[in-house]
């Protein structure tokens, strides 16, 4: 995997022309009048939100790798969460961001294979409290889908929480196996290896999940804090801009636009997180103003992160990471 200057100026070049689009096409003689109102202690509240995010999701980090047998330093936790901001956004839907994961533990003595399922669990362990969220979600904020009938919209998210439950424990039994093989017939050979391990690594993963309950519980519980520390982001910076909102609201957004961001195909969902931003809190402030959050909110979720990440991972495996043995 090699981290090119050529990739990182092209992404900058990428993050600088959207947000330069978004601010030329909201920004208004109110948006001046907003920012002159601004509160300048929610910013310290914004930096002490992310301090205690990266630091709930380093705890869950050394947690999983406890349970895989290994011993991680906070220090070294901490630079993989950081490295993964870094390559998630250079690569499109966030997949070098893995890769730089695997890479900092293993440099931090965790065998490829125990990292590689140490970090699946926690990618699963994100994703899987988003979706358990979803049917609260939907259920106090009926605007969100306005279009769909809000009772049909709890229903589909109960069933797809359920399914996700079933599926898990599906993987857990010989069933699985069959199905697996049953499946993989059906794809070209090209793709059969790849599909397998990505198979076997799930399968590892649960198995994981299986043999310390408690403590992958422990972590999901910590994924979840770090994850709602993260979100209270936009709910700070509303507040700073004189906002009247309700915060629940406004995180329950965050919950169902991040889950959407994981699909999201671009570089760091460049592009499409401003947009689903800017539909999603329209309502609570005036436009020119909810563009000047978009890009806050990226900026110190996103890119301020990022470039921690970018530092340690140039620090510590220089321009081709990937190559270094």
């Amino acid at each position: 995997m090699e981290i090119s200057r050529r990739r990182i100026v092209l992404f900058a070049a990428l993050v600088v022309a959207v947000s330069a689009i978004v601010l030329y096409f909201t920004v208004d003689v109110e948006t001046f009048r907003r920012l002159a109102d601004f509160h300048p202690a929610s910013l310290l509240g914004v930096i002490l939100l992310i301090a205690a995010g990266m630091y709930f999701d380093a705890l869950r980090l050394q947690r999983l790798s406890s349970v895989a047998g290994r011993h991680v330093r906070l220090g070294a936790a901490m630079r993989v969460v950081f490295g993964n901001y870094f390559m998630a956004l250079l690569t499109p839907g966030a997949s070098g961001g893995a890769v730089i994961q695997v890479l900092f533990l293993k440099k931090a003595g965790v065998p490829t294979g125990s990292a590689t399922v140490v970090v699946l669990v926690r990618t699963i362990l994100s994703i899987f409290f988003l979706i358990l969220c979803l049917p609260l979600v939907f259920y106090f904020d009926p605007l969100i889908l306005p279009w769909f009938d809000r009772e049909a919209i709890v229903r589909g998210a109960i069933l797809l929480a359920g399914l996700v439950i079933a599926g898990m424990a599906v993987l857990r039994t010989r069933i699985s196996d069959r199905i697996a093989v049953v499946v993989l017939k059906r794809f070209p050979v090209r793709w059969r290896f790849r599909l397998m391990k990505i198979y076997r690594d799930m399968r590892g993963a649960l198995g994981m999940i299986a043999v310390s309950p408690k403590a992958v519980g422990l972590a999901f519980l910590e994924s979840g804090i770090s994850l709602l520390f993260l979100y209270a982001i936009v709910p700070m910076l509303f507040a700073g801009l004189g906002a009247q909102m309700d915060w629940l609201q406004v995180m329950g957004r965050m919950i169902f636009l991040n889950l959407l961001l994981y699909f999201a195909p671009t570089p760091g969902g460049a592009g499409v997180a401003e947009g689903l931003f800017i539909s999603s809190f329209r309502p609570f402030l005036p436009l020119g103003t909810v563009g000047v959050a978009a890009v806050a909110w990226r900026i110190f979720a996103e890119y301020l992160p990022a470039c921690i990440g970018g530092y340690f991972t140039l620090k510590v495996f220089g321009s081709r990471g990937g190559d270094k043995k």
